[in-house]
């Protein structure tokens, strides 16, 4: 969809940011959010997404999604719906590219199992992962840690899936159903979060931008179109499986009249692109008659909204957790599936006590800094340099600490 006029007024300004940590002049070629979005794609943690999983292992096919085709895909979509809402594309995009820097290997296994280890010692969760590397353990700059991003794209990676003070979340958000338990459960902000807020306040108790809002969006059916490719194609089910969700029934008899007989590797590729196309213009159809109806005057006019104002209608949000229900039952569950998850876990749980007890185990640099920490403080070190593991690094990790 083309650029409909210049940007709404609830669009974030990246003009009048509310600034960086460390301020810095302003650069004559690129907006600020522009600087943002290239500081992401030039960092280390974004590099190593390349080999990080999203459902499979690397080894089980070159053609199945990593975290980075993954985030580059979600960086696609929330450029289209930012440009549909007339909001910053380049804010939408910085946001969706930094949103899965702060996950383990072995995706959503690698998470539950460094979770489990870090339960006694506060927890562990990717979105504060996330805010950590980019405003920690990113090390590039000479004057500061961290990549000093603007506040905007700083709240967005915190909030893009809503307010994190407690009772401020929207009832309707449609979670993945392999986020990790401690979200649904309510547990407790990440202690840097509180942290970091307490140096630069993020506005915890209010929704993001409508920018980081679209970013989130985008996430969830980029995730719906590659799982349903993904899955498909390592036959972990069959069209006729997914056909039982009727939305998916619809777009395949749809297909199938439009051109009978049609080979099934075709016939993915079809269904993949038509279930994100009609995700995407539903997204935009839904989200500018909520903007409508709320008309928010600013972007802070919109973070105040008390709602989601970039979602699907009811019918496509229906159909969404249909997909989902299907996906968690028939991918993520599947024996296929569950045979590495059991051996990512072990891994994982393996490592985090190895280092915790023995620091030396770890790089230099790392084990300097574990060694001079006890109890939770350690723990953290110990959670960063797994978490930033590649799914090659970390196994190659448990073959050199333990043996075979």
């Amino acid at each position: 969809m083309a650029i409909r006029g210049p940007l709404a007024p609830y669009a974030s300004d990246a003009a009048r940011s509310r600034g960086r940590l460390y301020p810095e002049s302003p650069s004559p070629t690129r907006s600020e959010f522009q600087r943002d979005r290239d500081r992401i794609i030039h960092c280390t943690a974004f590099r190593r997404l390349a080999h990080k999983t999203q459902v499979f292992v690397p080894l089980d096919g070159d053609h199945f999604r990593t975290r980075l085709t993954h985030t580059i895909e979600v960086g696609q979509i929330a450029r289209a719906l930012a440009r549909a809402l007339r909001v910053d594309e380049d804010l939408a995009e910085a946001v969706a590219l930094a949103h899965d820097l702060g996950h383990t290997p072995f995706g959503h296994a690698g998470e539950g199992a460094l979770e489990a280890c870090m339960a006694p010692y506060g927890g562990f969760d990717h979105n504060a992962q996330a805010l950590r590397v980019v405003t920690l353990l990113e090390r590039r700059y000479a004057r500061y840690d961290g990549l000093d991003l603007t506040w905007e794209t700083l709240e967005g990676i915190a909030k893009h899936n809503g307010p994190l003070l407690p009772g401020a979340r929207d009832e309707h958000a449609v979670p993945h159903p392999e986020e990790p338990a401690r979200i649904a459960a309510g547990h407790p902000l990440s202690r840097y979060i509180v942290e970091f807020d307490a140096i630069f306040p993020l506005g915890l108790d209010s929704f993001a931008s409508v920018e980081a809002q679209a970013a989130a969006q985008a996430d969830d059916i980029a995730y719906i179109g590659h799982d349903i490719d993904d899955g498909l194609r390592a036959e972990l089910f069959s069209l006729d499986d997914i056909a039982r969700t009727p939305f998916i029934a619809g777009v395949l008899a749809h297909i199938r009249d439009a051109h009978p007989g049609l080979e099934r590797g075709r016939v993915i590729h079809e269904l993949v692109r038509r279930v994100i196309t009609a995700f995407v213009e539903d997204a935009i159809g839904e989200s500018l008659r909520r903007l409508a109806r709320v008309a928010p005057a600013s972007a802070d006019a919109a973070r105040g909204a008390g709602e989601t104002l970039v979602g699907l209608s009811p019918p496509m949000a229906e159909a969404e957790r249909d997909i989902k229900a299907f996906l968690f039952a028939n991918m993520y569950r599947h024996e296929k599936v569950a045979g590495v998850w059991a051996r990512a876990r072990d891994a994982i749980s393996r490592l985090f006590p190895a280092f915790f007890e023995r620091p030396e185990l770890m790089p230099a640099e790392w084990a300097a800094q574990a060694t001079k920490l006890q109890g939770a403080e350690r723990a953290v070190v110990v959670a960063d340099y797994i978490a930033g593991m590649t799914d090659r690094y970390a196994l190659g990790e448990v073959k050199r600490v333990f043996g075979g």
